[in-house]
């Protein structure tokens, strides 16, 4: 079977998790901790990062070419579709999520509160984990602006561009480190995220030792 080399809370992983579901590829999941290095994820990555997708035939794909993979072999149902202005408008948001946000929030809440604690590369930093709670107002901001003047964040149609967002939330809010309350508009949108069938299965990762607060899992948080 289709094989998916990943890691619980990577939002690369995450997006391209979804991203098969959405359109009924069946696979399963292999778990990577990338800190280990491991000479089975370097033999596939020598970057030795998730994702890592491995097709049946043994066709291997990895890091940030899965999605754009997944949409020329498997072209329907479209998650990059429109026009060619359109689709520079998904990719565009992809990028900013996929690179900006896990920039400027991820790594600075995830990075610092558990992938330093579950990898064992010492103490949060209190200054970067600052950083990221000041940054993701600007991001859920973006997200409100966005939400209230399409359908769906890249246009009228779900997309590449609401993975990418929905995925690097998912991994912040399993900390507890979204404000939600500060920031309803991108709340409402999120929660149209969760309630999507294939988010689902995100919604029910539990990393042993360190579960996710009451509402992650919930779809009317």
């Amino acid at each position: 079977m289709r094989t998916l080399y990943h890691y619980n809370v990577s939002s690369a992983s995450r997006r391209v998790r979804m991203a098969l579901a959405e359109k009924g590829l069946p696979f399963e999941l292999v778990l990577e901790k990338p800190w280990e290095r491991s000479e089975r994820l370097l033999r596939m990555d020598p970057a030795g990062e998730v994702p890592v997708l491995v097709e049946d035939d043994g066709t291997t794909v990895a890091g940030a070419a899965v999605l754009e993979y997944l949409e020329e072999v498997y072209p329907e149902p479209a998650l990059l579709k429109g026009t060619a202005v359109q689709r520079a408008e998904i990719r565009r948001l992809v990028a900013w999520f996929a690179e900006k946000f896990e920039r400027e929030v991820t790594d600075n809440l995830v990075g610092e509160k558990l992938i330093k604690r579950l990898s064992g590369q010492g103490h949060p930093h209190a200054v970067t984990i600052r950083a990221g709670l000041a940054n993701i107002h600007y991001h859920l901001e973006y997200i409100a602006f966005l939400a209230e003047r399409r359908t769906w964040l890249a246009g009228d149609a779900f997309s590449l561009a609401d993975i990418a967002a929905g995925t690097q939330l998912s991994t912040v809010d399993y900390i507890d480190s979204v404000p939600w309350t500060d920031h309803l508009e991108a709340k409402d949108w999120y929660a149209r995220i969760k309630s999507r069938p294939t988010f689902r299965p995100l919604l029910a990762d539990v990393i042993p030792g360190v579960p996710p607060p009451r509402h992650y899992a919930d779809l009317d948080f």
